[in-house]
Formats: C-alpha cells, sequence, structure tokens
C-alpha cells in the first residue's frame, strides 16, 4: 500500500498541521467510501498517489499566493479542491459538483479536517455566479466542452505568476482534443516532476483566460 509518505517526499517543507490533514486523508476517505463511493475500491490502496498527489501536480505548476480564489468543478469526492486547500491554506477554495451525495462526502471531509479555506456546494458550473483566478477541475470533459462552462468565471486582474485562467487534469494524448482551442496554452507533463509510473502519461493543461 502507498502511504502518505509519498507526499512528504515531494513536498517536504510541509507544517506540522498540513502533515497531520494529510495523514488523516486516508481513513476520513475511507470512512466515507464505505458509506458512499466516490473513490474506486480497487484502487483505494492507491490512494494517495492517484488521487492526492495527482491533485498537487498543479502545485508543482503554481504556488498560489495569499487571497487567490479557486474554482474546483466537477469536484466529485474532492479532489484536486480538498489537497489543494491543505498545501495553500491562504487560498480559497469552492468545491462544486452537481451530484449531492458527493458533495456531502467533501463537506464531510472539509468538516473532519477542519479546513477553514474551502468550501462546497450542489452547483453546475453555470449555476455559480462569481468569479475566481483561477478554476482547476480533473478530466470532467473535453476542453471544448469545458471552457464555454466557465468562461465567464475570471478576474481580470490577477496576482499570481500566471494570469488568471484554467488548470485541468489529464492524461493521455491531447493533441486533437486541444487543436480547436484559439487560447494561449501550456501543457505541462508530470513526468517531470513525480517519477512514479502513474504519471507518465498525465498532464496539467494551463489555458489563460483574462484578457
Amino acid at each position: 500500500m502507498i502511504t502518505v509518505d509519498i507526499i512528504y517526499k515531494y513536498f517536504p517543507n510541509l507544517s506540522e498541521e498540513q502533515k497531520q490533514q494529510f495523514e488523516m486523508l486516508y481513513d476520513v476517505y475511507k470512512e466515507w467510501n464505505d458509506q458512499i463511493n466516490v473513490v474506486s475500491r480497487k484502487d483505494f490502496d492507491q490512494f494517495y498517489e492517484r488521487h492526492v498527489l495527482h491533485s498537487l501536480g498543479i502545485a508543482e505548476v503554481i504556488n498560489f499566493q495569499p487571497g487567490t480564489e479557486i474554482l474546483d468543478v466537477g469536484t466529485g469526492g474532492g479532489f484536486p479542491g480538498i489537497p489543494l486547500a491543505i498545501m495553500f491554506p491562504e487560498s480559497n477554495f469552492f468545491l462544486v459538483d452537481s451530484i449531492g451525495k458527493k458533495i456531502k462526502v467533501v463537506k464531510g471531509v472539509i468538516e473532519a479536517l477542519g479546513l477553514e479555506n474551502a468550501y462546497a456546494g450542489q452547483k453546475r458550473a453555470e449555476e455559480v455566479h462569481q468569479e475566481f483566478d483561477f478554476v482547476v477541475s480533473r478530466a470532467v470533459t473535453q476542453m471544448s466542452a469545458f471552457i464555454p462552462w466557465v468562461k465567464d468565471k475570471f478576474k481580470q486582474k490577477g496576482i499570481n505568476g500566471y494570469p488568471n485562467g484554467i488548470l485541468y487534469l489529464k492524461g493521455g494524448d491531447l493533441k486533437e482534443e486541444l487543436k480547436g482551442i484559439n487560447r494561449y496554452m501550456e501543457v505541462i507533463e508530470l513526468s517531470d516532476y513525480f517519477k512514479e509510473p502513474f504519471f507518465e502519461t498525465k498532464k496539467v493543461v494551463y489555458i489563460r483566460m483574462a484578457k
């Protein structure tokens, strides 16, 4: 079984509180997952690699500045939003999903960890009527469908190294999917950061949305 040590391997400078929260994740999710299946039971032994560390791929690409506001669309069981909220306690995360039982789990995890910078709501992206610095997501749909959902949800003025935009976790060959998108983008290979075989085809796609 892959333990929380894989997080400490790549992020060695965590505070004691962050270490405690990352350590708690497994048991909290295991308890919830026995009631409501939000993480595939067949790969729960790889929970820290395939869900937590994968979510933190975004933290290898960008260091969110204090006060950054991030929307996690289609968060499912809370990924990537919850690991990122632990990693960036001075940024604010709003996690949304259209499926109520998944948001029930997310709210339960947020409460169990005492995360004061994470909020969850049962909403579709189109029902969110506020602006953020970044939208994050993990392979919810094709990018050509995703952009229209979120295109009006960005503040124009940014405070981070990247202009405000989308940070999307995706795997596989994305050439066809991305070739029709006429915006500035970068495709960052997570295998440049994480050496486990799981990450060989995993990527973070950044798309600039601020004008």
